[in-house]
């Protein structure tokens, strides 16, 4: 019986540690030969000397169990970097199928407190560093299609977050650039469903070296041996399925994982609507409109990151 991804070549970026790690080891076990992109520095914050280590243990990690794979030291946020980011994985597989960007750094601060530099940092890896590869893969692919390839296969797999969803109050470089990420989604969905290209993002929830202070002591594993319910293992299995042919109608969506759950993020909706009684609205008609509206909303609708999340500690 053959696996799900047998046949197939991937990138996951950032896949030396955490998530990036976890879902490079899933597309491996699913059949996929795999591009184990990472920077190697030890900082969440992207400090410290780059390191090939994290990203070729992880490679060895995969031969190890007879799969396939090559590492890459590299920060993707460079233009050049992702372009032979791409043509490394075309090289020493002959294509490119998957593209998994997981890649980012956290330099978290009140709006009121953050620099130009902490802002242009998050904003240059996380966003930045989705569209170059993004770039470089749709490169890839409609070259093929426009060659005349039948059957050109395409999947992408972005990293968002809840902190864009329910917002962050010490993350606005953070949740902006992951907002960012849904938007680039989309638009990537629709420039590319033509070439036989998917593109989706997902809100991962996981207990990370990016994470651990912001999940500590939060929903803790019950009993010693059991999963952690924040597991990075309870995302990976999520991105192995958008990256095989299974989810060929899947496209263009945004969907929140973890501990045993997916949900379905769908597209905003409208609240309320109000119409001018005149040719234009004018300040007092809006106050007479809209302030009722909000007032009548409950006292207790903005909820504490941890609430609006579901986060319970213990």
């Amino acid at each position: 019986m053959s696996l799900p991804l047998e046949g197939l070549s991937a990138i996951v970026t950032g896949a030396g540690r955490g998530l990036g790690r976890a879902e490079a080891l899933e597309l491996a076990r699913l059949g996929a030969a795999v591009v184990v992109n990472d920077y190697g520095q030890p900082g969440r914050d992207g400090s410290g000397a780059a390191s090939a280590a994290p990203a070729e243990e992880v490679a060895e990690e995969i031969r190890a169990t007879g799969g396939r794979a090559v590492a890459h030291l590299g920060d993707i946020a460079d233009f050049e970097t992702a372009r032979a980011l791409i043509d490394l994985a075309v090289a020493e597989f002959g294509k490119l199928d998957v593209l998994v960007n997981n890649a980012g750094i956290l330099r978290d601060r009140m709006v009121f407190s953050m620099s130009e530099e902490e802002w242009d940092s998050v904003i240059r890896v996380h966003l930045k560093g989705h569209f170059n590869t993004t770039h470089f893969a749709a490169v890839h692919w409609r070259t093929r299609a426009k060659a005349g390839e039948t059957g050109v296969y395409g999947r992408i797999v972005n990293t968002s977050s809840e902190a864009f969803l329910a917002g962050s109050a010490g993350q606005p470089n953070y949740a902006a650039a992951k907002g960012g990420i849904v938007g680039l989604t989309t638009s990537t969905a629709l420039a590319l469903a033509r070439y036989g290209v998917t593109a989706n993002a997902i809100c991962p929830r996981a207990r990370t070296r990016m994470t651990e202070d912001v999940f500590a002591g939060f929903a803790e594993p019950t009993a010693e041996g059991d999963l952690d319910p924040l597991s990075p293992e309870h995302v990976a299995p999520l991105v192995g399925y958008l990256a095989s042919p299974a989810a060929a109608g899947v496209n263009g969506q945004l969907l929140v994982v973890h501990g045993g759950m997916v949900a379905i993020v769908d597209r905003p909706r409208v609240a309320a609507k109000f119409d001018t009684a005149k040719e234009a609205f004018t300040y007092e008609e809006l106050d007479g409109l809209l302030t009722p509206h909000y007032a009548s909303r409950p006292a207790g609708e903005t909820f504490a990151a941890s609430e609006v999340l579901g986060l319970k500690k213990g």
